[in-house]
C-alpha cells in the first residue's frame, strides 16, 4: 500500500512539471491584412528561430501562431500574391500578461513593373514621335526625345546593330522618285543624329522603301497617312 502512494506522488509532480512547460511557453499570433482595405490576405507564413535558423515551421491563412520555444526571437516572412513581400523579427522579450507576442501584419499590394524591353533580332520600332518639317528632311525639335532613346538603346546594347527604314504612302509614278529621295534623305539624316550622339556609324544602317510596303492601301486619309512613317529594325544583337 505504502509503494502505492509514492507512485501517485510522483506522477503527480510529472504532471505539474509538464504542465508549468506548458504554460510557460511564450506565442507569436497575429492577423494578416491588406493595408489599404483592413480586409483579412490569406498569406503563407514562414518563420524560423534565430540567429541559427535551427527551429522552422510556416503557417497558411489570414493569421498566425506559433510558439517561441526556448525564448528564441524569430524571423518572420509573409507571402501572398499580388502583394509585397512582408519581414519582421518577433521577440519573445515583448510578451503580454498572457505571454503572447501580437503583431498583426498589413501587406501592401504590389506595383506592377514595367517589363524590361525585349530587344530581339528582327524586331521593329515605330518611331512614332519622329517629326520632320513638310517636304524636308530636317529633323523637328520635339523628335530629339525619342532619337536619344533609341541612341541610349544602342549604348547600352554594344553588340546591337538596327537598319532605319523610311517609308511614304502608295507613289503615284510622277512622285515615286521624289517620294523615294525624300525618304532616303529622311533616314539618312536619323542616322546622322544618332552618330552626333555618340553611336558609331558601323550601328546604323538606313533603308528606303518609299511607297513599297504601305500599311494601309484604301482611300481613307488618315489611314494613307500613316504609311508615311519611319522605323528602326534590329539586325543584330
Amino acid at each position: 500500500m505504502k509503494s502505492l502512494s509514492v507512485v501517485f506522488i510522483l506522477f503527480t509532480c510529472s504532471c505539474n512539471t509538464f504542465g508549468q512547460t506548458i504554460d510557460s511557453t511564450i506565442y507569436a499570433q497575429g492577423k494578416i491584412i491588406n493595408v489599404a482595405t483592413k480586409e483579412p490576405v490569406v498569406a503563407k507564413v514562414s518563420f524560423q528561430s534565430l540567429p541559427y535558423g535551427n527551429k522552422v515551421g510556416f503557417r497558411n491563412g489570414s493569421e498566425y501562431s506559433f510558439p517561441l520555444f526556448d525564448n528564441d526571437k524569430y524571423s518572420i516572412t509573409v507571402e501572398a500574391p499580388g502583394f509585397e513581400t512582408f519581414k519582421t523579427t518577433v521577440d519573445p522579450s515583448s510578451a503580454n500578461s498572457s505571454k503572447k507576442v501580437v503583431k498583426d501584419i498589413e501587406l501592401i499590394v504590389a506595383v506592377a513593373k514595367p517589363e524590361e524591353p525585349i530587344h530581339t533580332v528582327g524586331k521593329v520600332i515605330p518611331l512614332n514621335n519622329l517629326i520632320f518639317d513638310q517636304n524636308s528632311a530636317k529633323i523637328g525639335a520635339a523628335s530629339h526625345a525619342q532619337l536619344d532613346g533609341v541612341a541610349k538603346m544602342l549604348h547600352e546594347n554594344p553588340n546591337m546593330i538596327i537598319q532605319i527604314e523610311g517609308h511614304t504612302d502608295m507613289d503615284k509614278k510622277e512622285t515615286a522618285k521624289l517620294n523615294k529621295k525624300l525618304s532616303e534623305e529622311r533616314v539618312e539624316a536619323v542616322k546622322t543624329y544618332l552618330v552626333s550622339k555618340g553611336v558609331s556609324k558601323n550601328k546604323v544602317k538606313t533603308k528606303a522603301f518609299g511607297g513599297t510596303q504601305p500599311l494601309y492601301t484604301g482611300s481613307d486619309t488618315k489611314q494613307r497617312a500613316l504609311n508615311r512613317r519611319v522605323e528602326a529594325r534590329i539586325l543584330e544583337n
